[in-house]
């Protein structure tokens, strides 16, 4: 009922305006505040009532998009203790209305583009499409998603993505290095099992399939093989089901796996920016750095498929050189200009006792803008304070995405109903993909062959453990804290 509130609720109304537009649960500033303070996921509930995107389903797109082919990994629907690495599917290019016709089992697909893949056997995913790059004859499209509304002005469809898939279509557990994530969920729904930063060591990461800003887990959290991946019983899962209309708030660093659950499924993401990059980029510049160099002195007849697709080649050593110089003169120009932007709020006017009670209160709230203070919460969410969730206004349109019960972390999900009223429980799996500003093009093939590279020789579950792999020694070398740490001592090292 619209009655609670008094004053406030009130005031809401009055921001209503005379041209009757969707009165939004929080202010752009307030969104914002949560969305760059909160270390837990969350889903944003009546916040996009009035985005023209929320008609962006797969039959609108098609329409839109008028016979135009865009690329879709293909991946079979068995489930295997493996994960099925973008380096284990298939890929083709086909227009939305032949995507359509095949998920509906037309007879049309018989001489398609997905003629070689049964629809029983196979799911699809036009994963990673840069709106600004497949609508870039229609610019005016990009208005439909209005990111100021959660506090970031000028963010529209120009700075999202787009993510179109079939029932069971999947991208293996992950995080990503960059910035921290927003979803919203346009048609269909998906499942997504997040995990917190500090669950990073019983997640066995790997950087084999190598892509910059992506650390997979060798762990299919669908199926998990826990004779190889014991300390996986050691996480925490925080799972939900997002239905349209929703949107989920993926934190810094968070992993996550999803699925989608419904025949066909429409996204949208924003990756949203933040200070903390500057040393994350100096330590995927490090990685590539070392990545690129064992892998290329490997014996290339070896059939290990290390690079992913979305990589399109491995780059030379004097290139990562440079871009490892320009990830950490970035980062010092970032601390410069942090530095500059202190003293000069520390020197503006008389006031100083009221500037220290602004700092107080900045750190009450948990708004924490510079990026150094933000990797505290890096490796483990207990480091966010529970004084600072108090802060959060959880309700109704805000829900917390909670961790799951032991007996049930691996598999179960809670579904937040579009109305908001209430959680309910679920019993199913899922698993989903990762999101990041900074891919490449995918390498295009259209072709009907059977994967011709499958695992990793030490990713098999039978796979001979008496001898070390440069792929083990890898992951040693560029595990997440030692790459860190690695930074750290550089960034020192540069400093002095």
């Amino acid at each position: 009922m619209r009655g609670r509130g008094g004053p406030a609720a009130a005031s809401f109304l009055r921001r209503r305006g005379e041209e009757g537009e969707d009165v939004k649960p929080f202010t752009p500033e307030k969104t914002r505040e949560i969305v760059m303070s909160l270390q837990q996921p969350a889903v944003f509930c009546n916040m996009v009532g009035d985005w023209p995107a929320l008609h962006w389903n797969a039959k609108y797109l098609s329409a839109v998009l008028d016979g135009k082919t865009i690329q879709f990994r293909l991946g079979l629907k068995t489930v295997d203790l493996v994960p099925q690495f973008e380096t284990r599917c298939n890929y083709v290019k086909a227009t939305l209305e032949e995507f359509l016709a095949w998920s509906c089992g037309q007879p049309s697909c018989l001489s398609g583009p997905f003629s070689c893949y049964e629809y029983s056997k196979y799911w699809a995913y036009a994963d990673y499409k840069y709106i600004a790059r497949i609508f870039e004859d229609k610019p005016e499209i990009f208005q439909d998603i209005r990111w100021s509304d959660f506090g970031f002005p000028g963010r529209s469809g120009k700075e999202s993505t787009l993510w179109i898939g079939s029932e069971g279509a999947n991208t293996p557990c992950h995080l990503d290095s960059y910035g921290c994530n927003l979803v919203l969920q346009v048609q269909g729904r998906k499942r997504w099992h997040l995990f917190p930063p500090g669950d990073t060591s019983f997640l066995y990461p790997t950087r084999i399939p190598y892509e910059e800003s992506s650390i997979f887990s060798k762990v299919n959290v669908a199926n998990p093989d826990l004779k190889r991946f014991p300390e996986f019983r050691n996480t925490t899962a925080h799972v939900v089901t997002l239905s349209p209309g929703q949107v989920l708030l993926v934190p810094r660093h968070w992993w996550h796996y999803v699925e989608s659950i419904d025949p066909i499924t429409v996204s949208i993401n924003s990756w949203i920016e933040l200070d903390a990059d500057h040393e994350a980029r100096v330590e995927e510049a490090i990685t590539r750095m070392l990545v690129c160099a064992i892998k290329s002195a490997e014996n290339p007849g070896a059939g290990d498929v290390w690079l992913n697709p979305t990589e399109v080649e491995a780059t030379s050593h004097e290139i990562n050189l440079q871009y490892l110089n320009k990830a950490v003169s970035a980062y010092f120009k970032c601390q410069k200009a942090s530095v500059s932007e202190q003293a000069c709020s520390s020197s503006t006017g008389t006031e100083q006792r009221t500037s220290a009670s602004r700092k107080r209160k900045k750190r009450e709230v948990g708004c924490e803008p510079e990026g150094c203070r933000l990797l505290t919460h890096e490796f483990g969410f207990s480091s966010f304070k529970a004084e600072k969730l108090q802060k959060i206004p959880f309700g109704p349109h805000l829900i917390q995405v909670l961790p799951q019960p032991q007996e049930t972390s691996s598999m179960g999900a809670v579904a937040v109903e579009s109305d908001s009223r209430d959680l309910l429980h679920e019993n199913e799996g899922g698993h989903f993909g990762k999101l990041h500003c900074t891919r490449k093009q995918l390498v295009m093939s259209n072709d009907c062959e059977t994967p011709a590279h499958q695992m990793d020789s030490d990713s098999s579950p039978n796979a001979s453990q008496t001898a070390l792999s440069t792929n083990d020694l890898l992951d040693c070398l560029v595990n997440p804290h030692v790459i860190n740490l690695v930074a750290r001592l550089l960034l020192e090292r540069t400093r002095v």
